[in-house]
């Protein structure tokens, strides 16, 4: 099999499957993650022999995607904030958007030396990428999850960064410390938001770090502002990744908290995204 046909057949079995622009990133991301041929190598070496287990691997490949299995968990990894991370379906897949959470922390706390907690870290994506953007900070991370905290180590290992990382339930976070900056994703789609939501994610991200109930959506905000309010520094920061329906809602709690100079922040698409506090 040479490339082109390789190209072919992922093209013929995404048809239907994905928009034609999604197939096209698909297509990029395995002939670089499976076949090592980047975007040059493609358009220069169409003809180019590929490996024997080719074949048989594009069929598993297109056969997994046609089930709406994300490629993320297909390959084994994802890309966040300009590096490889490991993720498996014990940890949720990172996203652009949280991204730009990274940024903002990074832009706002140019001091070195900062002790940061991430609660609910998952991959350890944002945890990791703070610690390696900080000037010498101090990082832990919980997750209640320990499939997620052995991804999340095997992350800050391969990408040689220290993190401390604890088992503990974001509900009842431990360790009691004190920190210049608190940040989570947490849980925060209603399960009555799960029936809208894309295959790929409502079948196969891990469900405990995507819902909350409908009867209480602000259940991880209320444990974490808590938190923050006793273990932030005065003048430490808090920040959110937050439902753009309850925007309002998470301010309030935020102030009730004890909190001050809190923004609500969109993304670059213009929906609200992030909380953003400071500790009076």
């Amino acid at each position: 099999m040479i490339l082109k046909e390789a190209i072919e057949q992922l093209k013929s079995g995404l048809d239907g499957v994905v928009e034609p622009q999604e197939a096209q990133a698909m297509i990029r991301i395995i002939c670089e993650d499976v076949f090592n041929y980047d975007q040059v190598d493609v358009a220069l070496r169409q003809e180019s022999e590929l490996p024997d287990f080719a074949p048989q691997r594009l069929v598993e490949i297109i056969s997994r995607l046609r089930r709406h299995e994300p490629l993320q968990y297909i390959v084994g990894h994802a890309r966040f904030h300009g590096h490889q991370f490991k993720v498996t379906p014990a940890v949720l897949i990172p996203r652009p958007e949280t991204e730009q959470l990274v940024d903002l922390i990074i832009d706002e706390n140019p001091c070195s030396d900062l002790r940061v907690l991430d609660m609910g870290t998952g991959s350890g994506c944002i945890a990791i990428s703070l610690a390696r953007a900080l000037k010498f900070a101090q990082v832990d991370a919980l997750d209640v999850s320990r499939d997620a905290l052995a991804v999340a180590r095997d992350n800050a290992a391969e990408l040689k960064v220290k993190v401390r990382f604890f088992e503990s339930d974001m509900l009842s976070p431990q360790p009691a410390a004190h920190y210049d900056i608190i940040v989570s994703n947490p849980p925060y789609i209603c399960w009555s938001e799960r029936e809208s939501m894309e295959r790929n994610v409502k079948d196969y991200e891990p469900g405990q770090a995507l819902f909350v109930p409908d009867n209480d959506p602000l259940l991880f905000y209320k444990a974490i502002a808590h938190y923050a309010s006793e273990s932030l520094e005065r003048g430490g920061r808090l920040y959110l990744e937050i439902n753009q329906r309850f925007g309002n809602e998470v301010k309030r709690l935020l102030q009730d908290n004890g909190m001050d100079e809190v923004r609500i922040i969109e993304d670059s698409y213009g929906k609200v995204r992030f909380a953003a506090a400071v500790r009076s």
